[in-house]
């Protein structure tokens, strides 16, 4: 129970997610982290059991580094996301309770993917996950245009997150803005969140 969403601009990618982790209808923690640095390009959110969603991050990073050793360049997002695909898809039959998204910029531009526990793999200009999604979704859907850039975007997609978290009582407390573009991966401060958030 939870909202993230990720949206691909002209010079990069956004991802945000809210904070609270709940246990049915108990909240038990109101910082959890749930947007998670794969590497310099690349990150991935989460979205429903927190132990399962933990490995994957930790396989995905492990396989990353492998990736930039062995051939001395970014993994491509593409790669990345198909991995974590073929993980939930050897796990069909005892699932992995995930939903993921994975986001980066490498040399063919910005790229989101969704996955979903079994293993399916969609590209998406922009997407939500988890059970406040429809609210964030309607946002998303009227204001948000796939001609902005990172700059125009973070307002939208932070009221959107707001919105989501202001309706669904699985997702709330605070929430983490990533943005990843050519110069790397960076986490929006919470000066900078609470400036957008009053804007």
């Amino acid at each position: 129970m939870t909202t993230t969403i990720g949206v691909v601009c002209k010079d990069g990618v956004v991802l945000t997610t809210d904070t609270r982790a709940t246990m049915g209808s108990f909240v038990a923690h109101k910082h959890a982290k749930k947007v998670y640095r794969i590497d310099h390009h690349l990150a991935m959110t989460i979205a429903g059991t927190v132990g399962d969603a933990q490995a994957l991050v930790e396989m995905l990073r492990a396989n990353s580094s492998l990736y930039r050793l062995d051939l001395a360049r970014p993994i491509p997002v593409n790669s990345a996301a198909r991995l974590v695909s073929n993980i939930l898809f050897g796990a069909r039959y005892y699932p992995l309770g995930v939903q993921a998204l994975i986001g980066g910029v490498d040399d063919s531009g910005g790229h989101i993917y969704a996955l979903d526990p079994l293993g399916s793999m969609m590209e998406e200009k922009y997407v939500s996950t988890g059970s406040g999604s429809p609210v964030a979704y309607g946002v998303l859907e009227s204001e948000w245009k796939d001609s902005m850039n990172v700059k125009e975007s973070v307002p939208i997609v932070v009221r959107a997150i707001d919105s989501a978290m202001k309706r669904d009582s699985a997702s709330g407390d605070s929430f983490d803005v990533a943005l990843i573009t050519k110069e790397g991966y960076r986490e929006l401060t919470e000066d900078e969140k609470k400036h957008i958030l009053h804007a």
